[in-house]
């Protein structure tokens, strides 16, 4: 049997190494390469074509949502598995409306990541313990937006400039500020503060 390929996202390299132990001590599982960023991951996503993607949800830059969305505009076939210290509806919804697979809380010690790896690649879904499957509809007004809107959405919302949102999503500053003008006419906003208010409560940013 072929061993599933995983590639290990996180920003602590302590943190990928305990889980690349874990993950290795299982001889159905290879990890082929490991990324410290959200960038990162989507340039070895496109080099490598993992089976499967190990994915922090919480990184500086371009965070484990924004990048599952844009590895998966282009490689729609790795399965992404998200690890996160949110157990909210609204993350677990924005992670699986980005593609992902699964979800896992790190905070749960009796996980079996090696488990939900090999699930994920059989193309299962996998909720780990602590983690509801979002019952709420999703909002009207942030399904109404396109995949990049909600992207540079997320990225605003983070305090992050036109020129930095466009730096890491190889777009020119004109392009982000449109989009940025059409998702503030969508949410009939007028004020980034009012947006960093609104994705606060909808899950989309991760305030202390």
């Amino acid at each position: 049997m072929n061993e599933i390929s995983v590639l290990l996202v996180d920003d602590h390299s302590l943190v990928r190494k305990g889980f690349r132990r874990i993950l290795e001590d299982d001889p159905e599982i290879l990890v082929v390469e490991e990324a410290a960023t959200g960038q990162e991951a989507i340039r070895l996503a496109r080099k490598l074509h993992p089976r499967v993607i190990v994915m922090d949800m919480a990184m500086p830059g371009l965070d484990g949502v924004q990048a599952t969305r844009e590895i998966l505009r282009h490689e729609p076939d790795i399965a992404v598995l998200i690890l996160s210290m949110y157990a909210d509806e609204n993350y677990v919804r924005n992670a699986l409306d980005a593609g992902a697979r699964g979800y896992l809380l790190k905070e749960a010690l009796d996980v079996d990541l090696a488990g939900a790896v090999k699930s994920v690649a059989a193309g299962n879904q996998v909720l780990g313990p602590g983690v509801l499957a979002p019952a709420r509809a999703p909002d009207p007004d942030y399904e109404r937006l396109t995949p990049r809107e909600k992207q540079i959405l997320e990225m605003v919302a983070r305090g992050q400039s036109n020129k930095t949102i466009a730096a890491i999503l190889h777009l020119s500053e004109n392009t982000v500020a449109v989009h940025r003008a059409n998702l503030m006419t969508e949410l009939g906003m007028h004020r980034t503060s009012e947006l960093i208010v609104w994705a606060a409560k909808k899950g989309l940013v991760y305030l202390p």
